[in-house]
């Protein structure tokens, strides 16, 4: 599911390549976006390329390439407010379930993450998921969904369910759901530097990020997958 200003964004790109041959600046898609600063157009960027729908072209000025556009339901963007029943910070607020048999458990499950995705972009905080109780300990846990391949080289590939323990700090090289700059949360590998934080993708193609220590908050750590074949 793209957001808003992903779809508003893949839009503007398609229109102005199709009449000028060149993408938008940077800060005329912030301008049209109406964002206050041009990473937040890096990161709707960033998101729409792990997803498929946009590329970058190398060594070129503007360079981007619209490879699609969304064609099913659940991929156009949530315009209305009622699709949004949850709140990235009410994650930790529901604890699991005990099911029967008591040898699995349900988690709530939150929707999809990916780089690039807004927290209010995840949804569904009303449906459970069951698991083993043997992959999980104590504390609160939540199921994510996993929408974009910039974790494969770390085992987890698109459409592939996560297991989250709720925190709000992880050991250096852990994978956690981070939050930054209070609008975006995506499931990377933490690495600190210095007073730095790197949210590292587990895949080439895509860049390591580096943000100040206030800019990110850590909301959860991975701590089992699942995957349907």
């Amino acid at each position: 599911m793209l957001t808003k200003k992903q779809y508003q964004l893949l839009l503007l790109i398609r229109d102005r390549m199709n009449r000028d041959g060149v993408a938008p600046s940077f800060e005329e898609m912030k301008d049209q976006l109406q964002l206050k600063s041009k990473s937040g157009i890096h990161r709707l960027i960033t998101a729409l390329e792990e997803r498929g729908f946009l590329r970058r072209l190398p060594h070129k000025a503007r360079a981007l390439e619209v490879v699609k556009l969304p064609e099913a339901a659940s991929e156009r963007p949530a315009l209305a407010p009622n699709v949004i029943t949850a709140k990235f910070g009410n994650l930790g607020g529901a604890a699991a379930k005990t099911s029967s048999p008591a040898e699995v458990v349900e988690l709530p499950l939150y929707g999809k993450i990916a780089a690039g995705t807004p927290i209010e972009a995840l949804r569904n905080p009303n449906e459970h998921i069951g698991v083993p109780a043997g992959l999980i300990g104590g504390g609160e846990h939540y199921a994510l969904s996993i929408e974009g391949d910039s974790m494969i080289d770390a085992g987890i590939n698109d459409g592939d369910m996560v297991i989250i323990k709720r925190c709000d700090t992880a050991d250096n090289g852990a994978i956690v759901v981070a939050l930054v700059d209070n609008e975006e949360a995506t499931l990377k590998r933490l690495r600190r530097k210095g007073e730095s934080i790197a949210l590292e993708p587990a895949n080439k193609t895509y860049e390591t990020r580096i943000f100040g220590p206030d800019r990110v908050k850590v909301q959860g750590r991975l701590v089992g997958l699942f995957r349907r074949y």
